[in-house]
């Protein structure tokens, strides 16, 4: 190995040394403020339990909405070429990179009393914002997206062989869609609603400016975490560590879900 080489790693290493403490440091110091015994007593509190109540069911009924709307989507991108695909792609991806505060933005002046659709729903005799159902929306909105590109690259990672078979077998497009392809990423398609469940959970912005902060109704864990700051540091403290241990589960089960694909299709890429 050159003198120049040997710099080169180190330099990359001492990045990458940099990069992770950095990531990690925040986590630690969450971590390290918590007390096992104070945080055990928080944990039972009245708006904790409300606040973690309403965030795991808002986010379970985001995460099947956003399964049920987004796979469609996620085999039209992955199995077929039409004119605009590319523009549908960016907007489908876009939530991932809008201010959480411009899509609860958008989601209010679509669905509010003076939205676009607003006057229809007035009209049916109920309004969406600052209720648990603009909770939902708000989350299906953020993270739908990061269902649909995890599906459909599980999608195209399937070997097309498999779908020629079907079709000799005189299988049509749909029993193909769900019997051979869907089976064929199912583990791309856990970690897609792990991923999207996960920004669910997590979601603020979006949240905060379409559906308020209304303990019990529309208070989430993290605007829990946010308001706790202003009153109660040891509250926040925990619903935060609550929200640390549930996101490092889901998306590390997500890890060892796309493990075992991504080594199958390396041996092929090998032996091919």
């Amino acid at each position: 190995m050159s003198g120049r080489e040997a710099g080169l790693r180190v330099l990359g290493a001492a990045g990458a040394g940099i990069a992770i403490v950095f990531l990690v440091l925040p986590v630690a110091a969450i971590l390290l403020q918590t007390d096992p015994a104070t945080l055990a007593g928080r944990l039972g509190e009245p708006l904790v339990l409300a606040a973690l109540r309403l965030s795991l069911v808002t986010s379970a009924a985001s995460t099947a909405l956003v399964v049920a709307l987004g796979l469609p989507v996620a085999l039209l991108l992955a199995m077929h070429s039409f004119p605009g695909k590319r523009l549908v792609e960016t907007l489908v991806a876009l939530p991932m990179v809008l201010p959480p505060t411009v899509a609860g933005l958008g989601l209010l002046l679509a669905f509010g009393r003076s939205g676009i659709l607003g006057g229809a729903f007035e009209a049916l005799g109920f309004t969406i914002p600052f209720t648990t159902l603009a909770v939902v929306l708000a989350q299906v909105f953020v993270a739908m997206p990061f269902f649909i590109t995890t599906a459909a690259a599980g999608f195209r990672e399937v070997d097309p062989a498999y779908l020629d078979a079907a079709a000799t077998l005189r299988a049509g497009p749909v029993h193909r869609a769900l019997r051979v392809l869907v089976p064929l990423s199912l583990p791309s398609l856990m970690a897609g609603a792990a991923m999207g469940w996960a920004r669910a959970l997590g979601e603020f912005g979006a949240t905060i400016t379409f559906a308020g902060n209304l303990p019990g109704r529309t208070q989430t864990m993290p605007l829990a975490v946010y308001l706790s700051l202003e009153t109660d540091l040891e509250s926040a403290v925990a619903l935060a560590v609550l929200l640390l241990a549930v996101s490092f589960a889901v998306l590390f089960a997500a890890r060892g879900w796309t493990a075992g694909p991504t080594r199958r299709s390396d041996a092929q890429r090998e032996r091919r």
